[in-house]
């Protein structure tokens, strides 16, 4: 199966008036963050069921799947990576990682990055120096920026914090929304499993961090507790 005969087959599998739906909620009209994005109406679970019918998609017809307009399209070559990486060696990971990092601009919607970027960019970089985060995190690029963040789920997932703590400074003054999100939810994740290791970050930086990043940081937190951070009363 080429790339181009699985883009063809995806607008007759999804649905019209779930496609329109799905373009209002990522934010794809003029000027907004997904402008322009082609959605043809999939749902999750049913892209997640094409990736396994087609697993053994080689990888450059995974990369032009990939660069598809379509979003759907975009997300089962991601979903084909993920599932490579975790079964392929030492050498295949190498090389899904370094396509990964070389098509960020496809990249390109919150969903995309927040499927994938633990899996393969967090996952290769596990055992390695951590520069390529602090790199993305200092990118132009929206994506690249929550790539860095979102990446360091899988070190939080193995009870290893210190990662994101450092991506989370570096993104404090980020003026993206999308990024106060995604460093909250980080941080919250965090302290779902160590909450004295996010409050320690919070007690230093929660007064002047974005107030999207300091809601989504404390929600799980005792309502009590999250008021005095939101009313600024923690010492």
């Amino acid at each position: 199966m080429k790339a181009s005969e699985i883009c063809n087959k995806l607008p007759a599998m999804g649905d019209r008036q779930r496609a329109l739906a799905t373009q209002r909620f990522f934010k794809t009209g003029l000027g907004e963050y997904g402008e322009g994005d082609i959605f043809v109406g999939l749902t999750v679970p049913e892209v997640r069921k094409l990736a396994k019918e087609y697993r053994s998609l080689p990888l450059i017809e995974t990369k032009q799947l990939l660069q598809s307009p379509i979003h759907e399209a975009r997300l089962l070559a991601l979903f084909i990576l993920i599932s490579a990486y975790k079964q392929g060696d030492p050498v295949r990971q190498e090389q899904i990682y370094h396509l990964y990092l070389e098509n960020t601009r496809f990249i390109n919607n919150w969903d995309l990055v927040d499927a994938s970027a633990h899996h393969i960019v967090g996952a290769y970089l596990k055992d390695r120096r951590k520069a390529p985060l602090h790199a993305l995190a200092a990118s132009q690029l929206l994506w690249e920026r929550r790539i860095a963040i979102i990446a360091t789920f899988h070190y939080i997932q193995q009870g290893e914090f210190a990662q994101t703590l450092q991506i989370a400074k570096l993104l404090l003054r980020d003026q993206e929304d999308l990024i106060h999100k995604a460093v909250g939810w980080m941080l919250r994740e965090t302290g779902k499993r160590n909450q004295q290791v996010e409050e320690k970050f919070l007690q230093k930086h929660y007064k002047t961090m974005p107030r999207t990043m300091l809601r989504y940081a404390i929600e799980r937190f005792p309502e009590k507790l999250r008021q005095q951070y939101l009313r600024g009363e923690i010492a």
